[in-house]
């Protein structure tokens, strides 16, 4: 089944609001089966409103639109499809009489709007005052959501979903299966050409977004045989798997701070940190995660050398003579957080992220970490590039993964 998903406000075509309603509702669209024709996000006008719907109509299965259904003067959704599908405004004494039920005195006549729908409209939550109807048109099912996030995520994961599901045999869908496989320092043309040589079955669609300082590969199959589809899915799954192996820190919705806890958490030990230009980044990130309290025994951002001394215990004399970005205060600064916490596995992170404070020998981006556990210290050095906060990023994102893969290795070894 092909769909449609149009979002209607002047605050998301001026940039104000962002619109996460429509990624929602294609993401849910598509798991169910269903292919997205296009997306649109136009502007409170009724006129444009109108020409894109009847354009809709002529091409897709079913439409989805958001927003523009509230009582301020600005919200035109209801006016305009009344006049372009020629159903007349009519009123929903329900909806109004939920209305002065839920506002009593406080009640505003402008919100008598509410309750004016396009004729033949179907409220799609009638128990409760939250706006959102649907319209079937020359057998074209038009769900209109409210724009709210939260409002239009109820009304899609409880009524438009289990709608479609209900109407399959009119409806169809397709049966989907998705994969997405996330990875660190591999660059997105080097999964290219290894993707390439794996030769997966060409029923497999494959694609390839760079996400910040990672590169996610998503892998997707469609079928209408169940069966068939999840064998030849799981079949490109393991030859995926099998040959990145380790380069993949996580699948869906696995971050990398999720993947460190649940190595942790296995194994049974604790971590913590000692940072220093990332200002705590990779401490919140970790504490992101429910249930970090069993494993993070918390982190010291000893961000001026004060600190490193008076927290840390850190010796001036060392600090004097090889400053405070070098490989000696980030194995000073791991070694001394461990012994202050007792944790079994620490990080140290030093290093200069800018945008001044670079020298000719240590110029900004430039990044010492220490990592300290069961098998012994180990240093490692790296020169980013970029502004003050892509620095302070890839440091945070290098740092998990470091910790990532010596988790690995303690877990091969034990």
């Amino acid at each position: 089944m092909r769909a449609e998903i149009i979002a209607i406000g002047d605050e998301l075509t001026s940039g104000r609001i962002l619109n996460t309603t429509s990624n929602y509702a294609a993401h849910c669209l598509f798991q169910a089966g269903h292919e997205i024709h296009a997306m649109h996000t136009i502007g409170d006008t009724p006129e444009l409103i109108a020409e894109l719907l009847i354009q809709a109509l002529k091409r897709v299965d079913v439409i989805l639109v958001t927003g523009g259904l509230g009582a301020t003067d600005d919200d035109l959704t209801n006016e305009a499809v009344s006049r372009a599908l020629a159903r007349p405004a009519t009123l929903y004494p329900e909806i109004l009489t939920r209305i002065q039920e839920k506002l009593g005195s406080r009640g505003c006549v402008s919100l008598d709007k509410l309750a004016w729908l396009p004729q033949g409209a179907e409220l799609l939550n009638p128990d409760t005052p939250m706006a959102g109807h649907l319209l079937i048109h020359d057998q074209v099912p038009i769900f209109f959501l409210p724009g709210v996030p939260s409002q239009m995520h109820y009304l899609m994961d409880k009524r438009v979903l289990p709608w479609l599901a209900a109407h399959e045999a009119t409806y169809p869908g397709l049966n989907s299966c998705q994969r997405l496989y996330k990875f660190f320092a591999t660059s997105e043309m080097t999964i290219n050409r290894e993707i390439q040589e794996l030769k997966l079955a060409p029923e497999i669609d494959v694609g390839y977004y760079p996400v910040g300082h990672d590169v996610h590969l998503s892998l997707t199959l469609r079928g209408h045989d169940q069966d068939l589809t999840l064998q030849l899915f799981n079949r490109a799954c393991s030859q995926v798997e099998h040959h990145f192996g380790q380069a993949i820190y996580g699948r869906d919705l696995e971050t990398l701070e999720s993947v460190v806890g649940d190595l942790l958490t296995r194994q049974g030990l604790t971590l913590a940190l000692a940072e220093s230009c990332t200002g705590g980044l990779i401490s919140s990130r970790i504490t992101t995660v429910a249930g970090s309290s069993t494993y993070f025994l918390g982190g010291v951002t000893s961000y001026a050398d004060s600190m490193k001394e008076n927290c840390l215990g850190i010796e001036k004399e060392l600090l004097s003579r090889h400053g405070a970005v070098s490989p000696e205060t980030a194995a000073a600064m791991a070694m001394n957080i461990q012994r202050i916490s007792g944790a079994d596995l620490t990080l140290s992170v030093t290093g200069i992220a800018g945008p001044g404070g670079g020298t000719l020998e240590k110029p900004v981006g430039t990044v010492h970490m220490g990592l300290m556990g069961p098998t012994g210290l180990n240093l490692h050095q790296f020169d980013f590039s970029g502004d003050r906060m892509e620095i302070q990023a890839i440091t945070a994102q290098t740092g998990l993964d470091l910790l990532r893969r010596h988790l690995l290795e303690l877990k091969t070894v034990s």
